[in-house]
């Protein structure tokens, strides 16, 4: 005989796990394509605070989950906005969440805190090969570096305000800890 009630828990787990992870790919969508996006440089290039979903995403849902809710919400906003980009983009995002651990009760924690510096590198090295291939890597090193800076940057410290919030509401404790 199945257990049904084991099967219930297990579909129950993973439909949570991919409606969180649509809610945060949409997050993501409107806040890079949308909210507090600001055209940089003469790349096509913006900065946002996508990446910010993307970090908690990281945070919060299990790998392969944060690896979709990047890859689909960072990709769908480049569609949007500047389609060139998306291809790169699918990919860096998908790479900015490795650094980042589901695992424990808090968001913010020390390896997500330095997480944050490693996922600046990734995106930076990433949007650098993606810009040089498309534009050629002089010029790509001076616009590049200095708006994965500008983003990389602002989307840790928020990150580091929204996930001190959710820790001291005890967000993954209370809410996150089906999924």
């Amino acid at each position: 005989m199945t257990d049904y009630t084991a099967v219930n828990k297990t579909t129950s787990v993973k439909v949570r796990r991919i409606t969180v992870t649509a809610i945060f790919a949409a997050l993501t969508t409107l806040m890079t394509a949308y909210i507090l996006h600001i055209p940089f440089g003469m790349n096509g290039g913006y900065v946002h605070l996508g990446d910010t979903m993307i970090y908690l995403a990281a945070a919060i849902l299990p790998m392969p989950y944060a690896f979709a809710a990047g890859a689909i919400g960072g990709g769908l906003a480049d569609l949007l906005t500047s389609p060139v980009w998306a291809p790169a983009t699918i990919i860096i995002k998908m790479l900015i969440c490795l650094p980042f651990s589901s695992k424990g009760n808090k968001i913010v924690t020390k390896r997500n805190v330095l997480a944050t510096i490693i996922a600046f590198w990734i995106s930076a090295v990433g949007y650098y090969v993606a810009e040089g291939i498309m534009f050629g890597f002089t010029a790509a090193f001076f616009t590049s570096i200095s708006g994965s800076i500008i983003q990389s940057g602002g989307s840790a410290i928020a990150f580091l305000i929204v996930g001190a919030a959710l820790d001291r509401l005890g967000f993954k404790q209370n809410m996150a800890k089906g999924i």
